[in-house]
Order: C-alpha cells, then structure tokens, then sequence
C-alpha cells in the first residue's frame, strides 16, 4: 500500500517527538505551560494599560476641545493654564503606552542549554508568578483610576497616577532582576 509509513504510528511519533525536541518544545513540561501563562499574564497586564491609556486619550482630547478652542482675534493665544494642564495629560498617555510597550516585550527566560546550566527553568518561572500577579494588580488600579473619569479628575489624581507608574516601574526592575541573577 502506498503512503503506509504516514500510517505507523510509532515511526511517525519519534518524527514529532525529534521535531519538538530539535525546536526546544516538549508540550508535558510544566515549563511550557508556566513560559505560556507568562506570556498570557503580561499581555493581559499590558492591555490593562492600553485601556487606561485610550481612557487618558479621550479625556486629553474632551478637555483640549473644552478649554482649548480655536483662536479668535479676541483671544488669539490659549490660556496657558489649559496648555500646562493639556500637556500633563499628554505626558501620563504616553507614560502609559510606555509602559504597555515595554511589558509587550519583556523576556521570558530562555529555553537554550546555556541558560540551564545556570538557571533552572521551572523555578524562576515560577518565581516570577509573584510579580506577574502584583503587575496586573497594578495595571488594574491604573485602568480602573483613568476609566470613566474626565480630565479634570485625572490632572487631580495626578499625582497619585504618578506615583503608580514609578510603582509599576519598580515591580518591572524587580522582575528583571529575577531573570539576571
């Protein structure tokens, strides 16, 4: 019968087997699935701050619309005031989206036989668990404090967002830490 090799099971499981080994991948490790849910736990976290984001751009956008207007020949400059206030929300958005771009890119810990003759896999994977669950708290608190509100009650709060960036910051060193040492 032609083809029956692409039927023997055996033979044809080694093939995969080879073929996951060679490509660093063997789908029983628990490293496999705690790499994974690393990954999933930050793009989860780095959405939360793309909403917060999107949240701080339309509310820089309601306020410029609101207290910046159009110049006039009676009011040809802006209200400086306003300009500041704009510019602050301007620099938290783009704090914001900083942040979600760094978290996007972030390393997991690698899969190559240098690292695990230093490194064991499994337990700074797992080690990193902790701040993963801190960081999409933080995010979280972020989001939550930025949705929904307008631009006035953020330029309030702002001193406080503020103090949740350096605090999300903070817990991204610390999770960089754990992959160097």
């Amino acid at each position: 019968m032609a083809g029956e090799h692409f039927y023997a099971a055996d033979e044809i499981e080694q093939i995969a087997i080879n073929l996951f080994y060679g490509w660093g991948y063997n789908f029983y490790k628990v490293e496999n699935q705690l790499r994974a849910d690393d990954q999933m736990v930050r793009s989860k976290a780095a959405w939360l701050l793309g909403e917060g984001a999107r949240s701080v751009s339309t509310a820089e956008s309601d306020y410029r619309r609101e207290f910046l207007p159009a110049p006039t020949r009676a009011k040809p400059y802006p209200d400086a005031e306003a300009v500041a206030s704009a510019q602050k929300l301007e620099r938290l958005h783009r704090e914001i989206t900083g942040l979600e771009q760094f978290i996007h890119q972030l390393p997991a810990p690698a899969n190559d036989r240098m690292t695990q003759r230093y490194r064991l896999e499994a337990p700074t994977l797992a080690s990193l668990i902790h701040f993963d669950s801190l960081l999409v708290g933080q995010c979280e608190l972020m989001r939550k404090s930025v949705t929904g509100v307008d631009a006035q009650a953020i330029l309030k709060a702002l001193p406080d967002l503020e103090a949740g960036i350096a605090a999300i910051r903070s817990t991204l060193h610390d999770r960089q830490a754990v992959l160097m040492n």
